[in-house]
């Protein structure tokens, strides 16, 4: 989406042999945030399947109240407890992810690092560059993308295959992320790049 331009303060592209695509959460507790970034995020997998890059998802559910955490005390009555119908992926993203036999990172807070092996994994796989996808926007995306940062690998944050509750706080985050952890892209910037690297 071309408006977000206006907060890059840098301009990179991912190096396909360097970066995994991470798509964060999306599953059917979320589906009425993920619905109208789905055609994004769909080409964003495309995309990145085309151009061998691997592709992590991850799922976000609580087994027990021993791993509630902070999240326990912050959404109370709202947590996703897996084995339910909510901590299932959303149909069309679990199609796209079984079709390739994509590994599925389960987690129990906002980061996709914390508590899991997600950072050994991508280690071992010569991972350098994370490309964030999924929801939400400003808690799991962000979460997971500043911790990324920190980790030492380059971030890119997807405009388009990304959602939130509203647009003040996607375009917050964007505008945070852009100007100390990540590197905007969307779905057009992607393809042109795949199409000409």
């Amino acid at each position: 989406m071309a408006s977000y331009r206006k907060y890059e303060t840098r301009r990179r592209s991912p190096d396909p042999k360097k970066s995994v695509l991470l798509v964060i959460d999306v599953q059917n507790h979320f589906s009425a945030i993920a619905k109208p970034i789905l055609p994004h995020l769909l080409a964003t997998i495309h995309l990145c399947r085309t151009a061998s890059i691997p592709i992590i998802f991850t799922r976000h559910c609580h087994k027990s109240p021993a791993d509630y955490g902070m999240l326990g005390e912050w959404w109370k009555k709202d947590l996703i407890i897996d084995g339910t119908y909510d901590a299932q992926l959303m149909p069309e993203i679990e199609a796209a992810r079984r079709k390739e036999g994509d590994d599925v990172v389960e987690k129990n807070t906002y980061s996709a690092f914390q508590n899991t092996n997600l950072e050994e994994r991508l280690r071992g796989m010569g991972v350098e560059e994370v490309i964030v996808a999924g929801v939400m926007t400003n808690l799991c995306c962000e979460t997971t993308a500043r911790e990324a940062f920190v980790k030492g690998f380059r971030v890119f944050f997807s405009t388009d295959a990304t959602a939130t509750l509203n647009q003040e706080l996607h375009e917050a985050t964007l505008m945070n992320l852009a100007y100390g952890f990540a590197y905007l892209v969307d779905c057009d910037r992607l393809r042109k790049h795949f199409t000409t690297a």
